[in-house]
């Protein structure tokens, strides 16, 4: 497999970076705090077609792959922009394939979400841009369901400023019933996963330039603080922690798009051979996560007591590695789910 960027994805990077460098970033996302969502910049994101761009042309999307997705989502995340465009494309993506996504949510002017919790009693808990999206696609039971009514505006407190809030599904609309219904939930939280695991990714690509540069700015003892080899030895195994990061979710996106799961996806930890979708996401989330959240605590630890201040942008960066890593769950369940993916395949093969 070829996990470089093709010419056109490499358009699309320049083309998003430009939008986010303009539209979003620590200035917008500061002002959008603490609801966690620039209403603004979403209205220009519609002029750019990014919240369809991952749906069928059936469906008035533009066609995009996941891989495709996972270019902008990264660009979203090196600008920590307030904008719930993973949460939408994922569940537009869902609707798409169940026939049930109306002209407003592949425009985006209806913002929809993924409820990534089953519910429990009628209610979604912590659900991702659950403050500000009309539709929300969740898992009840064995049904697959889609629940519109107005958005609450109104986030739970979170340290990550994130747009989360629990919401009811009572009288919602039954999509699929049966295991369809798991397969297709399963495989759009797959795609949720692949797709934070990319913004992740430009979170601490982000981080990373913050503290280099952070490093050749600031002065003592008459030389720049990054001539000290304490400061050198915080900064100097992170690019290959954010790459290693990289590739993981362009496999992940790679695989999604290949259609590789578990009945035609390879899982072989003692040949380190895994094409399977649903174990590269969830490795994908796990290891991005950890990614950020070292190179934003290292870059903080460089800038000295300014990382803990407001104005300066690293704790921006630092606040939301951690809270987008955590949203879904606690990393240690996601490792023992990926370890049983791993091991019954294993013993399977047994």
């Amino acid at each position: 497999m070829d996990l470089a960027l093709t010419a056109d994805q490499e358009t699309l990077r320049e083309v998003f970076a430009d939008f986010f460098a303009s539209e979003a970033g620590p200035d917008r996302a500061r002002a959008a705090e603490p609801s966690g969502f620039d209403s603004r910049s979403w209205e220009r994101l519609l002029e750019t077609g990014a919240p369809g761009m991952g749906l069928p042309e059936s469906a008035g999307g533009g066609g995009a792959s996941l891989g495709d997705l996972g270019v902008v989502a990264e660009e979203l995340g090196a600008a920590i922009a307030p904008l719930p465009l993973v949460e939408h494309a994922v569940a537009g993506r869902l609707l798409a394939a169940t026939g049930a996504c109306s002209e407003p949510v592949a425009e985006g002017s209806d913002i929809a979400t993924l409820a990534l919790r089953p519910a429990r009693d009628g209610i979604c808990h912590l659900v991702p841009a659950g403050a500000v999206a009309r539709h929300v696609v969740a898992l009840d039971g064995d049904r697959l369901v889609l629940s519109s009514s107005g958005a609450p505006g109104v986030a739970l407190g979170n340290h990550g400023c994130l747009p989360l809030a629990h919401r009811s599904i009572d009288g919602a609309t039954v999509l699929l019933e049966g295991p369809g219904a798991h397969a297709a939930f399963d495989r759009a939280l797959d795609e949720w996963r692949t797709l934070t695991a990319a913004a992740l990714v430009g979170i601490g690509r982000t981080a990373l330039d913050l503290g280099v540069e952070y490093a050749k700015e600031r002065h003592q003892f008459g030389k720049p603080i990054g001539a000290f080899q304490a400061v050198q030895h915080l900064l100097a195994d992170l690019p290959g922690l954010v790459d290693g990061a990289r590739l993981l979710s362009a496999k992940a996106a790679w695989a999604g798009d290949s259609d590789l799961d578990s009945s035609n996806g390879v899982i072989d930890p003692g040949s380190n051979d895994i094409t399977d979708f649903a174990t590269l996401a969830g490795m994908a989330l796990v290891f991005a996560g950890e990614a950020a959240t070292t190179t934003t605590d290292r870059s903080l630890h460089v800038h000295g007591g300014y990382g803990f201040a407001e104005e300066y942008d690293i704790q921006l960066f630092y606040r939301r590695a951690r809270a987008w890593a955590l949203v879904l769950d606690d990393p240690a369940r996601e490792c023992r789910r990926i370890a049983d993916l791993l091991l019954a395949t294993s013993e399977d093969a047994a």
